[in-house]
């Protein structure tokens, strides 16, 4: 009876212990596919897709395209971006499917490697915001490639958001107690 109890107990403080940790461990990323449905294409309309678009860090976006026609560079300055000066890049992507992680605050410079896509508008800009306290963010792209998004500021996440994160652990931690392993 009494080793029942400590394994009770045990169970009980992992329950508490994850729900706990659950508060604090809730970050929020989006992933943003760069032109919707057409992608890194010269038929997309790249300024209309990021308008109104909120990007912070942690977020990560996703270029597609055809590796065989194009590549996308990254550059250091408004001025090449501007310019769409892409001789002097401090990345290239070629893969036809990339991920970049917006791993800090800043502006991000991304163009076409072909000069004259570039210039007809195949490029980039991304302003990534800190993160937030207290506020969540949602962002749903429909096929079109519009965006709707919400945000709910100076509260805390929702429960479901820490469900999410820990029903598990708090599952079995619940299980434990039943049993009285």
């Amino acid at each position: 009876m009494a080793g029942g109890r400590l394994y009770m107990m045990i169970g009980l403080v992992v329950v508490v212990f994850s729900v706990a940790i659950a508060g604090k461990s809730v970050v929020a990323q989006t992933h943003h596919v760069v032109g919707g449905d057409r992608g890194w294409d010269p038929s997309s309309d790249l300024a209309a897709w990021s308008s109104g678009r909120i990007f912070t860090v942690g977020d990560k976006i996703w270029f597609t395209y055809s590796a065989a026609q194009d590549k996308i560079v990254e550059v250091k300055s408004k001025e090449e971006y501007e310019a769409c000066d892409v001789s002097n890049p401090i990345k290239m992507y070629t893969d036809g499917l990339d991920r970049v992680t917006l791993d800090e605050e800043g502006i991000r410079y991304f163009a076409s490697g072909k000069a004259e896509s570039c210039k007809n508008g195949l490029k980039l800009h991304v302003e990534v915001q800190p993160h937030a306290k207290h506020v969540n963010h949602t962002v749903v792209t429909t096929s079109d490639g519009s965006a709707s998004s919400a945000v709910a500021a100076d509260g805390p996440a929702s429960a479901s958001t820490h469900l999410n994160g820990l029903s598990l652990t708090v599952f079995l931690g619940l299980l434990l107690c039943y049993l009285g392993l």
